[in-house]
């Protein structure tokens, strides 16, 4: 009688089958096992972690890779990139980081979260940036608007609300949740409404800034899971917002008046450089800083849960132009599509892209503007080419300009 070969204990292959043979006590493995089962354990892992479980594997990005991609969809606001690329890389950092493995080196430095601050005019990018970074990362990430909330006990949304939204994007995981971001737009519109602290109820200023100033830095929320009031007797989650990275987003209209009054961009006197004084007039965000966020009304104590301040610079003709064509979801590319499914081939003369971003300039509607501009001028061609036989559609910038007077936009007056 022959004796039996060697074969794999798991899938049975003969060693002549196989690559490499495992020998164990009583049995042998071959490596497609081995191959296998590392990815199951990958898969509980992820499912799994140290905490409990979480179905979000993180994803590290360098600082730079994460600008580099931001590149594709949003056109100049490198300081802006530069600054959430740092943070949201950060973030991961001190995911990783392990406590028990910081102590046990001796090294017990305990890293701290650095939210971010954003201010910017209308349309130049601070919400296309947030979900841009949403598309690339790995972790929770939300978007909640910051003028339904009230203070607590009044009609509207509760700030826990916020956290409320997170669950729901990771599906209920508390767990995956602790390590979300969460970007919080408008924050201008919560601005306390005098420049003195309030004696009576202010309840969607000053009220929502006090109710989210533990939520910033980092304590434990009891979260009902549906939103609100709205089911009073559902169970409250708590949820650790230590971990959770804060980006808050706001025009501050009015604000350059502000630091204009600090900068003093009206000197007068024989040495005064009047080309440096002009520079500064058209980018006074550039200088903005903490003491001018808390004369526009927001809180001290919030903003000192804020430590980075950064800006975003007004859209000028060139940036524009750009965002006309060059993103990968550039609205001419969009219009483009459109046509392009009723059979169509739009092609855009380059007179009537300078002609559309020299309104949006006129019209200081941002980047938004640019779609306002180009509905204007697209519409009737959208109404009345699917139901004829074209198939080319050129256009030019007479048709744009007639059509575009024609409008409402025409009846904009330029303040």
């Amino acid at each position: 009688m022959a004796k039996n070969p060697l074969h794999c204990s798991f899938c049975g292959r003969s060693r002549d089958e196989v690559k490499i043979l495992i020998a164990g006590q009583e049995g042998h493995i071959c490596e497609n096992c081995v191959e296998h089962a590392r990815e199951i354990i990958d898969q509980e892992l992820t499912v799994k972690d140290d905490k409990g479980s979480s179905s979000f594997k993180l994803n590290v990005k360098k600082p730079i890779e994460i600008k580099k991609f931001l590149d594709e969809y949003v056109i100049g606001q490198d300081e802006a990139k530069k600054t959430l690329a740092v943070a949201v890389y950060n973030h991961y950092k001190r995911l990783q980081q392990r406590t028990g493995d910081a102590s046990a080196s001796g090294n017990e430095v305990e890293i701290e979260k650095s939210n971010i601050i954003m201010v910017g005019e209308t349309g130049t990018g601070k919400t296309l940036l947030a979900k841009s970074i949403a598309r690339l990362l790995n972790v929770p990430f939300t978007i909640v608007d910051a003028t339904v909330f009230t203070e607590s006990g009044y009609v509207g949304e509760d700030v826990e609300s916020i956290l409320s939204r997170l669950l729901q994007v990771c599906n209920y995981d508390v767990v995956a949740a602790e390590r979300g971001i969460v970007f919080i737009d408008e924050i201008d519109k919560i601005a306390r409404k005098g420049d003195n602290p309030s004696i009576t109820r202010d309840v969607s200023g000053e009220g929502v800034q006090q109710g989210m100033l533990k939520l910033l830095e980092g304590s434990e929320v009891l979260v009902p899971p549906q939103g609100g009031r709205k089911h009073p007797e559902q169970k409250l989650v708590k949820i650790n917002t230590q971990n959770i990275l804060f980006i808050c987003g706001g025009a501050f209209d009015g604000i350059d008046r502000i630091i204009a009054r600090r900068v003093q961009t009206n000197t007068i006197g024989f040495n005064v450089d009047k080309e440096l004084q002009e520079d500064m007039k058209k980018n006074l965000l550039r200088y903005v800083n903490p003491q001018d966020l808390k004369s526009f009304g927001l809180i001290p104590e919030l903003l000192g849960r804020l430590p980075v301040v950064t800006h975003l610079d007004p859209l000028d003709a060139s940036t524009l132009r750009a965002i006309l064509t060059e993103p990968k979801n550039a609205l001419i590319k969009q219009y483009q599509r459109l046509f392009e499914l009723e059979g169509i081939n739009l092609t855009i003369e380059n007179d009537v892209l300078d002609f559309m971003v020299e309104k949006a300039v006129e019209y200081k509607l941002g980047a938004r503007g640019l779609r306002s501009i180009c509905e204007g001028i697209l519409t009737d061609a959208m109404f009345e080419m699917p139901s004829s036989k074209e198939k080319e559609f050129a256009l030019d910038l007479e048709y744009a300009k007639r059509k575009f007077d024609k409008s409402k936009l025409s009846l904009l007056k330029v303040a």
